[in-house]
């Protein structure tokens, strides 16, 4: 016997978006049914009920998130699809948070709707658990696909405590994920611990993980307590997990699977509750395959995987990043913040990024110093990151051709030679004026002019005093 077709109810104030999902369904063989507002939408609940919402985030009488929210109190059981504008990990957190099964961020592919629909179908009553502590949005950006996923693990991962493996290039990010994995969970009031594995040395990262007792070896002149007691309750994030010891790797499967260890010199165990998050921009399935990672951890460690893109996979976001970089660079000088003309975002954009993020906020810092304006424009930037035209050539009239272009860019209305001729003279005045050692007739014969036009021309510039 057939299956009923499903009931796939859709809210959103835009008529066109109404017309296209039920135009959708109705050819993926559901019946659909549209509302303008969550208000005709909950009228029509007293008699019937949908398998599937499809819900808008923004309308003039409730917000998605609101009517999400009043759903699954009383409903549930039915799953509901959140589509947002606004596709950053507030916007995502928020819509998981509210009960939503899934989210869908604008513009959205018409096949994927269908396809979350069908899904949210087969998994009905997933989307109903509500989460009761309050989730705090880190500071991560990012519009770009393959970010959008990253958000979805988070969002998906806010009620769970389960270990989690970070993998991504160095500088993409690590750390910022981790800790929105933790702030976002059950043990965001307890303490975030973070440890670079690869920065400590081998002989001290035992200590450092599990601490040591008093007299344990020499140098150890009282008990200190590790990193996994410090985190006790909370998460411990591990970076570059790849670079441990295989004995370290030993004692820390031993603590992941029993929640005990003993610190270095110690006989009593002592048990935590923590929850670890390790990261690594190794292919720690080569690793174990190479003998030199145990397979049991690469597994206790790989229960849930979150890849952070490189930067070079998401230049769509790379002009919100420079923004954020820009101005925390500021913030840290305690100076202005700078903004980057639309020639020096063509070259960032263009730019690879071997070292991601984290290159782009040292480039940054480095541009809040010595970009001369308030603007930053291409020929700002240093020749590694798309200074080529002002390093590979010596011909001027290339260098004025590109502020030229930068002009009318900025402001098409001006008058390029009235700008540029003051400008232009005062400069090689003073350039004459420097090699004649201020000898007024020299500097007029380097000029190709006579003394008494160099003077007239001093005068007009202002450059009596220079």
């Amino acid at each position: 016997m057939a299956a009923a077709p499903l009931n796939v109810w859709v809210v959103d104030d835009d008529e066109s978006v109404r017309w296209v999902l039920e135009q959708a369904l109705k050819q993926a063989k559901m019946i659909p049914r549209s509302f303008p507002s969550g208000r005709q939408f909950f009228a029509a609940l007293e008699t019937a009920k949908p398998d599937v919402l499809v819900t808008d985030i923004r309308m003039p009488d409730m917000s998605g998130l609101e009517l999400v929210e009043r759903l699954t109190a009383s409903n549930p059981d039915i799953p509901t699809i959140v589509i947002t504008a606004h596709s950053d990990l507030d916007s995502a957190v928020a819509a998981y948070r509210s009960g939503a099964f899934e989210y869908l961020p604008k513009p959205f592919d018409v096949d994927q709707a269908l396809a979350l629909v069908a899904r949210a179908a087969r998994e009905r009553g997933r989307g109903g658990e509500a989460q009761a502590q309050a989730l705090r949005p880190p500071a991560i950006i990012g519009q770009a696909p393959a970010m959008q996923e990253v958000f979805r693990a988070i969002g998906r991962l806010a009620r769970a405590s389960m270990t989690v493996l970070i993998t991504g290039e160095s500088g993409t990010g690590k750390e910022l994920v981790a800790r929105a994995l933790h702030d976002n969970s059950p043990r965001a009031q307890a303490p975030f611990v973070a440890l670079n594995t690869s920065a400590i040395a081998a002989e001290l990262l035992e200590s450092e993980l599990f601490g040591h007792e008093k007299g344990a070896f020499t140098g150890a002149s009282e008990r200190r307590i590790g990193r996994f007691e410090q985190a006790d309750g909370g998460t411990l994030f591990l970076d570059e997990i790849g670079d441990m010891s295989m004995a370290l790797q030993t004692r820390l499967l031993r603590v992941l699977a029993e929640s005990e260890f003993f610190r270095v010199g110690g006989q009593v165990p002592i048990r935590v509750d923590v929850r670890v998050i390790a990261a690594t921009h190794q292919n720690l399935a080569q690793a174990v395959e190479a003998g030199r990672f145990r397979e049991d951890l690469y597994h206790r460690l790989n229960v849930m995987r979150i890849e952070i893109p490189p930067l070079r996979r998401r230049k769509e976001d790379i002009p919100a990043l420079a923004r954020v970089c820009l101005e925390r660079a500021a913030a840290e000088l305690a100076v202005a913040p700078k903004t980057l003309h639309a020639s020096a975002v063509e070259q960032h954009i263009k730019y690879d990024w071997p070292g991601n993020v984290r290159e782009l906020m040292n480039l940054c810092r480095r541009l809040t110093v010595t970009a001369a304006g308030r603007e930053i424009v291409a020929l700002d930037l240093p020749a590694e990151f798309g200074g080529e035209a002002r390093e590979d050539s010596n011909d001027w009239t290339a260098r004025l051709g590109q502020w030229a272009d930068e002009e009318i860019a900025r402001n098409p209305e001006q008058a390029l030679l009235e700008a540029a001729l003051p400008e232009f003279e005062r400069t090689l005045i003073l350039a004459a004026l420097k090699k004649a050692h201020g000898k007024r007739l020299e500097a007029a014969k380097l000029l190709g002019w006579g003394r008494n036009t160099l003077t007239r021309k001093i005068k007009e510039l202002g450059l009596d005093d220079d």
